[in-house]
């Protein structure tokens, strides 16, 4: 059996790391509770914004009264998925942008941007413009993934998000698509199973479409 090539796409999470806005109360902090010199074993303390790093947003974190992340579908996080190349997009990604790419209902959608080449962030991020979310809420997708730490950019009302959440579409932030080219995977996204909170944590990780029968 030929070894299955497995693409890690989640930002590794330490203390220096790239956060929204470059807030400090977003960044992790990571305290030592004991270690082999006053006790046996190595355990550490994690403070931790859930919306730090690749995680995945559930309706209540944009509407009021929606669903927590620990109810989240998992036959949606385990599914094939396609890679779209939008590095060429300068701004937001509109429905216009959307349009040329051939979407199809069902599909869980990533996509990849000039994000993807940088590790500070940057104030002028690309992201999902309200036209781009309405076109995937018709199309009727699953989920969507970008390669930045929001899915939209200081949108009065949060409308993007809205649209989708709103629509039950699962929404990931924070993803690594650098090495990535565009085309069919199979995804595995399992956000942590965080009882009634809005967002929670998630490992991202593609397997080429053909590749994970052989696992």
């Amino acid at each position: 059996m030929s070894k299955v090539k497995i693409y890690d796409i989640s930002m590794p999470v330490h203390e220096n790391m790239q956060v929204y806005k470059n807030k400090e109360e977003k960044k992790p902090v990571f305290s030592v509770i004991r270690d082999f010199t006053n006790g046996d074993a190595f355990e550490t303390n994690v403070k931790m914004d859930m919306h730090t790093g690749t995680h995945m947003d559930a309706p209540l974190h944009m509407v009021e009264g929606g669903e927590t992340i620990d109810k989240t579908d998992l036959t949606k996080c385990i599914t094939l998925c396609r890679v779209i190349d939008c590095t060429e997009i300068e701004g937001c990604v509109k429905k216009s942008d959307l349009e040329k790419k051939d979407i199809k209902p069902g599909e869980f959608i990533l996509l990849k941007t000039k994000n993807s080449f940088t590790e500070q962030f940057e104030y002028d991020f690309v992201y999902l413009e309200k036209s781009g979310a309405r076109y995937l809420q018709e199309m009727k997708i699953t989920g969507v993934g970008i390669d930045a730490l929001g899915i939209e950019r200081s949108q009065k009302g949060h409308e993007t998000h809205k649209l989708l959440l709103g629509s039950d579409i699962l929404i990931i932030e924070g993803l690594r698509l650098k090495n990535i080219r565009a085309g069919e995977y199979l995804l595995i996204a399992l956000p942590l199973k965080m009882e009634k909170l809005e967002a929670a944590p998630v490992r991202a990780v593609l397997i080429e479409k053909d590749a994970w029968r052989n696992i």
